[in-house]
């Protein structure tokens, strides 16, 4: 099996480009030590360090629909509650490998459990993945 670098992922409200179509599909790639360290040096990032995050994932996401070249200004559009979403999906893979999940609880049974971030699917408990789940 090879070494998973990109990664897939699905906006929860999409960026919405000039002629506004809306795209929710991308593709996110592991960050490098590179990816990183430049960014430091970008006036933007020194003159407000906020700015760190906007310029890093400009970076590290290689697709958004049908855009390759992921400008800084794209990320600087997104709704915030993307932004967030991308925020922790860059944690999730890059910080703790593996598939990305969200911890979950039904809203019927109260049951918790996660659900991969990529596929969807219900992740067990042992570890395993399952099409359904309680609820």
């Amino acid at each position: 099996m090879a070494f998973k670098t990109q990664f897939p992922f699905r906006l929860p409200r999409g960026y919405v480009d000039e002629e506004g179509n809306i795209h929710r599909d991308g593709i996110m790639r592991l960050a490098t030590a590179r990816d990183e360290i430049l960014p430091l040096q970008d006036y933007r990032v020194q003159s407000n360090r906020a700015y760190l995050v906007i310029v890093l994932l400009s970076r590290v996401i290689t697709k958004i629909g049908d855009h390759t070249l992921i400008a800084v200004d794209m990320i600087e559009n997104l709704f915030s509650t993307d932004l967030t979403y991308l925020q922790e999906f860059y944690r999730k893979i890059n910080e703790e490998g593996g598939a990305p999940k969200h911890h979950i609880t039904c809203a019927k049974c109260q049951h918790e459990m996660d659900v991969d971030m990529v596929t969807g699917v219900l992740i067990t408990e042992a570890g395993g993945s399952g099409q359904s789940g309680p609820g």
